[in-house]
């Protein structure tokens, strides 16, 4: 189920709802990512570790909704898939719901593995580990870093990773590690030589409710935020006035 080739660049956007899978559909991206970044975009918790495996299911059936052509891909949340086993049980929990495929973060080589040898394809992730690292930091500064990160990934594609999500990796790193394996890297701050690029579908339309969440690696392409509160705004002042609603907006 792989995408991606030399020629195209793999697009890929989060959502989490019926209205955002539309959109991202609509658009064309190729794989919309049923991300735990839910926890931080939607239900406003401060950690992707906070959000229930129950919780994604639910955003997961919510995108399948909409009927997406793109591939829909799940996010394991955190300790869902501590353990091949359970790896497994809750992965197939995810394709029940609508998800194509799922989300491992880190070297759990095992369930990745298991899955695979289920048919279950699986996206990996490297770089910064939003589930387990304290804070964002760009990984592969150092030489050793760098050996690592190439070699994890040849382990992850050796499990059976379909693709490899690589987050907050300097730009060459990334480029040596999309060189060195024969599955597609995805790239979040990982610059211009991954396979594919993947952002949140709040911070590219400028819909996170953290405003001061503007790291370099994102581009706003919109400012909904400020156009929806505007648009709230007035429709409060025609309420409060009486111009709304009109004799034309009654039965």
């Amino acid at each position: 189920m792989a995408l991606g080739s030399a020629m195209k660049k793999i697009v890929a956007l989060t959502a989490y709802d019926y209205p955002s899978a539309s959109i991202a559909d609509r658009a064309g991206v190729d794989i919309i990512l049923v991300g735990d970044s839910a926890a931080n975009v939607v239900h406003g918790m401060k950690s992707t570790r906070e959000i229930t495996l129950a919780q994604m299911i639910s955003h997961v059936k919510a995108v399948r909704a909409a009927k997406p052509k793109a591939l829909v891909v799940a996010d394991m949340p955190y300790a869902s898939d501590s353990a091949p086993k359970k790896a497994l049980e809750n992965a197939q929990k995810f394709l029940n719901a609508g998800a194509d495929a799922v989300k491992i973060e880190g070297m759990k080589i095992a369930a990745i593995e298991l899955l695979h040898k289920s048919g279950i394809d699986v996206m990996g992730h490297l770089g910064y580990l939003p589930q387990t690292d304290e804070k964002p930091k760009v990984k592969g500064r150092e030489e050793a870093e760098v050996q690592k990160l190439i070699a994890d990934a040849k382990k992850l594609a050796k499990a059976g990773c379909s693709w490899i999500v690589l987050e907050l990796v300097p730009e060459q790193v990334a480029k040596k590690i999309t060189e060195s394996i024969s599955v597609p890297t995805i790239g979040i701050g990982a610059g211009r030589y991954c396979s594919g690029q993947v952002l949140v579908f709040h911070d590219l339309l400028g819909l996170n409710p953290d405003d001061e969440f503007r790291p370099k690696f994102l581009r706003r392409y919109a400012n909904l935020k400020g156009q929806a509160v505007n648009a709230v705004r007035k429709y409060c002042a025609e309420v409060r006035s009486g111009e709304f609603p009109q004799k034309n907006n009654t039965y």
